[in-house]
């Protein structure tokens, strides 16, 4: 009797070499009058990534994150950009298999960094903390290949 072939299991390893943040900026051009307004500001959430070769396996991705929030006239009450990054070693996995993980896997591993700097600058800049709901990195990648860019 032959033993029962199983399916080879393939150990990919990514390894996040480092996380930083590449840039911060947090404008609220009303203020201070814009911080005693009541009603619940509109925001538009802005999300891209972008992904750069640093080194022969090794990509720098930046998660930039743009949430701009507005009143009832449509008047800026914050506007807050961020660009948060990581260096990730990808070269275990297999090259068909490297954007998907760069432009969906890497950000989703960035995203939860990026969303607590905008709540913190949020905080700090006098309003209610924003709470970014989840990002579905595997839907907007579909959705929008075009927003993703390697290089």
């Amino acid at each position: 009797m032959s033993e029962q072939e199983s399916p080879q299991e393939v150990d990919f390893n990514i390894e996040v070499n480092a996380q930083y943040l590449k840039d911060l900026s947090f404008e609220s051009p009303g203020a201070p009058l814009s911080l005693i307004q009541q009603e619940m500001p509109k925001i538009a959430l802005d999300v891209n990534v972008n992904v750069q070769k640093f080194e022969e396996g090794n990509f720098e991705v930046t998660l930039n994150v743009t949430a701009t929030a507005k009143n009832e006239s449509d008047n800026v009450l914050f506007l807050v950009s961020v660009a948060y990054a990581g260096l990730f070693d990808i070269s275990s996995i297999p090259e068909e298999m490297q954007k998907n993980i760069l432009v969906v896997y890497c950000p989703s591993l960035l995203f939860p960094y990026a969303r607590a700097i905008i709540s913190d600058a949020v905080r700090e800049g006098g309003f209610p903390p924003l709470l970014l709901k989840p990002i579905d990195f595997s839907k907007l990648y579909n959705v929008d290949d075009n927003s993703q860019t390697v290089n």
